[in-house]
């Protein structure tokens, strides 16, 4: 399953036996910052790994402990990062192709422990006793940990030499001489039947069987990097990410044969209790973190073979401010999207694909005022609010259960109906729920949901033809459209922005036109958002102002609240105090408070 990109060359002094023994002797290790230098004392692999770096050729990477946004546009990265227990990633520039190197250094990458593991598993044949009725994952694997404790003997022999590491050509390319091993990777004693493992083989083995079993196999890594957005396996060969700082990387991890990953697939379909067959090749389904995934299996309807894409989950959404400290939007046009929930308008955010609709949507969720009731519906839960009072709806589909019927979401947004929620967020529109969701627009309900169009007019055009079918007289009924891209800066860059924020302002039926204004505007120049709606917005002034209480020749000191709050925004973010349940909290109390008005 690894492919590195680069052939492996055994240290010529053995240091894979001197690791973590000896480690004056070991012409790596002293080259080390101080900090790497502890990181690798804890974690031998680690150090092993550096051992099988190509470093005639290159320089010893840094360690990094947290990467931030600080890397991003780095060129030819060469770093390691850790992201969580013994795991660590390597991002190595690619000199090759546009996607630099992701590489998953992993506690067994040194002896993949294939041959331990099957002796194990043999092992475990006569303790099946003690895994009856145990349902639990989580005790399960406890009981295997206790179990493995029983069947192994750790001897204190050095950490073996590189072994069982697949090059970039998919073979072990290891040359030179390597000294033989003294004693046996394992062995099992005739007296008492024990598997004999080094201690570092240990490690790796506990490692393996916690990732197996808990975990999501060689995904593990990707799974558990809060760096990674979307993991892409396209067919035969290595897996793709798309990484929040460093963009579009190949990582480590592959697959060899179609045979091999149409196993995989099948492992992986069967772990999230959704099984694949080549009468039903093609599954959506939710990981049990949270994460969404699309599987096709076969090479009938995916000609280079099975193929799976993972959109990660990210349990603490990024906050509004996050989002203005990255430059996707500024203050004051957070400050006016606040006004507009608060006052119970109607909000889409739309957008092509990766544009970041979601995430918006999610930030924006904050400013919804604390007392109210929320319910959202959606075909896989993205969604993520902050309020106690949130109802989740999610669909169903036939034959989930015992006889269990489709439940779709037109059936849940007719339920949300009767629910009296002060806000419906349906999280895509993309067919008749869209209708349902007009008629509740219609019926005084606020409703937010992101949609897939690239402008207003393409959103009306998709809105008002088949298969929404919404009447042109309901449209303006939709209040705001914001719309989010993905944009390549003027420094070559890829960034998500919002490029536009637009208020509906009515239909003419005449002309069969609509009229909207656009409020705010990224312009692509220099990187900055135009108020064009300052003194002009249609919404602020004959929508909001006057529920305000404001007269109409004092109509446009709407203008000087939306300010006061984009300052309070820009104060609770010079605190550092820009978590996403944080902003909550913060603004939840301000609403109370009257500080937010």
């Amino acid at each position: 399953m690894y492919r590195l990109p680069f052939d492996i060359k055994p240290c010529p002094q053995d240091c894979g036996d001197l690791c973590g023994q000896a480690l004056d002797r070991c012409p790596i290790f002293p080259k080390l910052q101080p900090e790497f230098q502890e990181v690798c004392k804890l974690n031998l692999h680690l150090l092993q790994y550096l051992h099988m770096l190509p470093l005639d050729k290159m320089e010893i990477p840094k360690y990094i402990e947290k990467v931030s946004r600080k890397q991003k546009g780095t060129k030819d990265p060469n770093l390691i990062y850790k992201v969580g227990g013994s795991v660590f990633i390597h991002v190595l520039a690619n000199h090759d192709d546009i996607r630099d190197y992701y590489i998953a250094i992993e506690p067994s990458i040194i002896d993949p422990q294939s041959k331990t593991l099957e002796e194990i598993e043999n092992h475990l044949a006569d303790y099946v006793e003690e895994l009856e009725g145990v349902i639990d994952s989580a005790k399960r694997l406890e009981i295997i940990m206790q179990i493995v404790d029983r069947i192994v003997i750790i001897d204190n022999t050095p950490a073996p030499v590189l072994a069982g590491v697949a090059g970039g050509n998919g073979h072990s390319p290891a040359t030179g001489k390597v000294k033989k091993e003294k004693k046996p990777l394992f062995l099992k004693s005739k007296s008492y039947g024990k598997v004999h493992i080094t201690q570092f083989q240990y490690n790796a083995l506990r490692y393996l069987l916690r990732r197996k079993l808990e975990g999501m196999d060689v995904m593990d890594p990707m799974i558990i990097d809060p760096n990674i957005e979307d993991i892409s396996c396209s067919g035969v060969g290595n897996i793709f990410v798309e990484h929040k700082i460093f963009g579009g990387l190949r990582t480590s991890i592959g697959f060899e044969s179609e045979e091999s990953l149409d196993k995989f697939v099948i492992e992986l379909a069967e772990g999230i209790k959704h099984p694949v067959t080549f009468r039903d090749p093609v599954v959506d389904a939710t990981l049990p973190d949270g994460s969404r995934i699309n599987i096709v299996y076969g090479n009938d309807v995916s000609k280079r073979g099975s193929n799976f894409t993972i959109r990660k989950f990210s349990e603490t959404p990024l906050s509004i401010l996050e989002l203005v400290q990255f430059g996707a939007l500024n203050y004051d046009m957070a400050a006016y999207l606040s006004l507009i929930l608060q006052e119970n308008m109607n909000v889409w955010v739309s957008g092509e694909t990766a544009s970041g609709k979601t995430t918006l949507l999610n930030a924006l969720t904050t400013f919804i005022p604390p007392e109210a009731k929320i319910v959202s519906i959606e075909d896989t839960p993205e969604v993520q609010v902050p309020h106690h009072n949130w109802i989740r709806g999610v669909t169903r589909g036939s034959g989930k259960g015992d006889n269990a019927s489709e439940v779709t979401m037109f059936d849940l947004l007719k339920a949300a109906l009767r629910q009296r929620p002060n806000l419906i967020i349906v999280g895509e529109i993309r067919g008749v729920e869209g209708a349902i969701a007009f008629q509740a627009m219609q019926t005084g309900h606020a409703c937010m949901s992101t949609f897939h169009a690239a402008s207003v007019t393409k959103l009306i055009q998709r809105v008002t033809g088949n298969p929404i079918n919404v009447p042109k007289t309901y449209v303006d009924n939709l209040n705001v459209i914001v719309i989010c891209q993905q944009v390549r800066l003027a420094n070559g860059s890829l960034a998500r922005r919002l490029t536009s924020i637009n208020e509906i302002v009515n239909y003419d039926s005449i002309a069969d036109s609509f009229s909207f204004i656009e409020t705010f505007a990224w312009n692509p120049v220099d990187d900055s958002f135009l108020f064009r709606g300052f003194q002009n917005s249609y919404l602020l002034e004959n929508k909001i102002a006057p529920r305000r209480g404001l007269p109409e020749d004092k109509r446009r000191q709407i203008y000087k609240v939306l300010k006061q709050r984009a300052d309070v925004l820009k104060r609770i973010a010079d605190q550092g105090r820009t978590n996403f349940y944080d902003v909550y909290s913060i603004l939840s109390k301000a609403y109370r408070d009257g500080y937010f008005k």
